[in-house]
């Protein structure tokens, strides 16, 4: 393993997919589908999965999963993707994450405290 950083152009393709999913960009996904990593992580720890489920778009979230990504993978603050959607009262993201498997008890504060704080329903 090696310390060096990554070069320019791959830290601005970086963050041009995190603007993607940030977007709900469909356009994401062909990306994944040729070797992006459909758990790509920022430096907070955001994946492509957290930032188009906190964005509140609903397909992007469904083709994240349907290509690998993982519906409890946690940021580095401890938020999941089902907590960041029910916080936002993304309701039809919480659906797709809750379809997928995702944990209502994982993370800080996890969905299901989210849930509580804001009086909102976690998908049954």
């Amino acid at each position: 393993m090696t310390d060096e950083m990554p070069d320019d152009d791959v830290v601005a393709f970086a963050s041009r997919l995190f603007d993607l999913a940030r977007a709900g960009d469909q356009a994401l996904l062909a990306c994944v589908d040729q070797g992006v990593s459909a758990d790509l992580a920022n430096g907070a720890g955001d994946t492509l999965l957290m930032l188009a489920a906190y964005s509140g778009h609903a397909a992007l979230v469904a083709g994240l999963i349907e290509r690998g990504a993982d519906p409890n993978r946690a940021n580095d603050r401890g938020q999941t993707p089902l907590a960041g959607a029910v916080f936002k009262g993304h309701d039809d993201v919480a659906r797709i994450l809750a379809d997928a498997g995702a944990d209502p008890d994982a993370g800080t504060p996890s969905a299901r405290e989210a849930a509580a704080m804001f009086g909102r329903e976690l998908p049954a």
